[in-house]
């Protein structure tokens, strides 16, 4: 199985690895009717409720940058195969410099550390966005109606211990790597960031996890996902960049788009419709 699949961006070399596959259950939706989200399906020619774990490499004027590193072993057989995906490219973890985390949940950084805690890019600085790294570095956010994350918070604090003195944070409009720009993303987690990166005329841009089951959420970006922090602001987040991209037809991949998550959205009734990006 091809875990990987690679597009040139100006000079720039950017490969999307799978991590693993996963499907949700309704309940995740819980502001949606369960009958809207089968119809949402069925007008796909979809059963379930498909999403991806992706991670992306960017290989660039001798740089190896690694953004978000899946979610290793947490959500069974199906997922932590970032390394597969690395060694299917030609890249082995010592050779990552650069490591960015769009934001700190689970699915998106368990990959950087080994389950007993240590660094698994030894020769990488880790790049957070600071209002994240403030965010889940506080035990008293995770009290009351958040108690029930208190077991990521514990995982975004040994992912930010683990890299000790190689971890730099960043801020909206922030340079996280040579031509790879920061771009705020509100809703899904207080400091959520996807970036943007411009090569040559050319752009990609990644944008985080204002989509997490594709075939609901783009035909619909009114669905809302229990994983989003505030669903309202992701909402307003998800609509108005579907909104931006399909005006302005950039390309575009995202933390759970599925293979081979390079796309371009077009417009299609009340909603949208994704088209490959070649």
């Amino acid at each position: 199985m091809n875990r990987t699949v690679t597009q040139k961006i100006g000079s720039a070399e950017v490969s999307i690895i799978t991590d693993g596959v996963h499907c949700f259950t309704p309940d995740l939706f819980s502001e949606t009717p369960e009958a809207h989200l089968k119809a949402l399906l069925d007008s796909q020619g979809e059963g379930e409720i498909e999403t991806n774990f992706n991670a992306v490499l960017i290989r660039d004027g001798g740089r190896v940058i690694l953004l978000d590193a899946g979610p290793r072993d947490l959500f069974g057989a199906d997922c932590g195969f970032l390394h597969d995906g690395l060694a299917e490219i030609g890249v082995t973890p010592d050779q990552v410099d650069t490591l960015v985390a769009t934001h700190l949940h689970p699915d998106h950084v368990a990959g950087m550390i080994t389950p007993e805690g240590a660094a698994v890019f030894a020769n990488a600085t880790l790049h957070v966005p600071d209002i994240e790294r403030s965010f889940w570095s506080d035990d008293s956010n995770f009290q009351g109606a958040l108690t029930g994350i208190s077991g990521w918070s514990e995982l975004a604090q040994a992912v930010l211990a683990a890299y000790g003195d190689r971890l730099e944070s960043f801020s909206d409009g922030g340079e996280v790597a040579p031509g790879v720009r920061a771009v705020a993303l509100p809703g899904h987690t207080p400091g959520h960031m996807g970036w943007r990166l411009d090569r040559d005329g050319a752009s990609l841009i990644h944008v985080g996890d204002i989509v997490h089951a594709p075939a609901l959420q783009i035909a619909d970006p009114e669905v809302a996902i229990s994983f989003d922090l505030d669903m309202v602001t992701a909402r307003e987040t998800r609509k108005r960049l579907l909104d931006q991209l399909a005006s302005d037809g950039t390309l575009f991949t995202g933390g759970h788009f599925l293979h081979p998550a390079f796309n371009r959205v077009t417009r299609r009734g009340q909603g949208y419709a994704l088209e490959p990006g070649a």
